[in-house]
């Protein structure tokens, strides 16, 4: 990493606020294709949402998916799910409980029943969820996401002005749905990891709005009668090669847990790596643009709004 860091210019002069308009169409229509997405598609609740069986197997041999599939169908399960897990001999079976029959007594009876029928299989991972339990985990899922937002908003409040914490709440806002917008398209499973992934997207994104607010309070004590688009590009420029540096730090030990990390992890770091991304991005193109809209104070005087970019 140290050689590629020395190749990077001691100065960049690039024009952020130029671009915003543009970014903002993009980034409405981003959200605009996530909301559709999460109420139509929905995202792909795992067995810690939705409840149920989850039997991790390994086979002798190829796993044969679709006659797992046929064979707990026959078996009486409900809702069963077969695919491919990891190496080509694992599969990932998942069904909902019968009702009014204990989900745990059932799982050892499907275990005993595939034990019969695919002599040698091995069972490497059972887990059993309740309804009422999986409903309550995704409610307290919420509560945690919206009390981590509400926390950061009060702490960028007192450290810097009330328009800065609500910039810094939408563009975090944005990152979460863009997040929960691509996984709902891909179909990756969102379990309790993936709101541990989502904590964290959201405490790196408040860090990076930290970092820009505060190189942008600093240069407006700087430069009293410079416009506030320019100060903006300034601060942007002097804090790039930092930003780059972190950022792709954080994503070299995040891409080798995405190649070699395995189908466990994948949904947990691939959130991750998608929340850094966005979470940088939004600290340029969504914080900044809402604070240049509604302007800042300027020795206890409120300074006026810019017209944006090309106007």
């Amino acid at each position: 990493m140290w050689p590629f860091i020395k190749l990077l210019p001691n100065s960049f002069h690039f024009r952020f606020v130029k671009w915003s308009p543009y970014t903002g169409v993009v980034s409405g229509l981003l959200l605009i294709a996530s909301v559709v997405l999460f109420f139509v598609q929905g995202l792909n609740l795992g067995i810690d949402f939705k409840g149920g069986t989850l039997i991790e197997v390994q086979t002798v041999g190829a796993a044969p998916l679709t006659e797992l599939r046929n064979s707990l169908g026959a078996m009486g399960a409900h809702d069963a799910q077969v695919q491919g897990f990891g190496a080509p001999n694992s599969a990932m079976l998942r069904f909902m409980p019968a009702a009014g029959q204990s989900a745990t007594d059932e799982a050892k009876a499907f275990e005993s029943k595939l034990s019969a029928q695919y002599p040698g299989i091995a069972f490497k991972r059972v887990e059993v969820v309740g309804p009422k339990v999986s409903g309550e985990l995704f409610v307290s899922g919420l509560w945690a996401l919206g009390l981590a937002l509400l926390l950061m908003l009060g702490y960028i409040w007192f450290r810097f002005q009330l328009q800065f914490g609500l910039g810094a709440v939408v563009a975090v806002f944005h990152d979460i749905i863009l997040t929960l917008g691509l996984l709902s398209f891909l179909r990756i499973e969102f379990s309790m990891t993936s709101i541990a992934a989502l904590l964290t997207v959201i405490g790196y994104s408040m860090n990076e709005k930290v970092i820009t607010f505060d190189r942008l309070k600093e240069n407006l004590r700087k430069y009293k009668t410079k416009p506030l688009r320019e100060i903006i590009d300034l601060s942007e420029n002097e804090r790039l090669s930092r930003t780059i540096i972190t950022g792709s730090t954080a994503l070299l030990a995040l891409g080798g847990c995405l190649i070699f990390g395995g189908p466990v992890l994948f949904p947990l770091v691939f959130t991750m790596t998608f929340g850094i991304l966005i979470g940088t991005y939004s600290s340029v193109y969504v914080a900044l643009p809402l604070i240049l809209i509604w302007g800042v104070r300027r020795n206890d005087d409120v300074a006026e709004p810019l017209p944006a970019a090309g106007r």
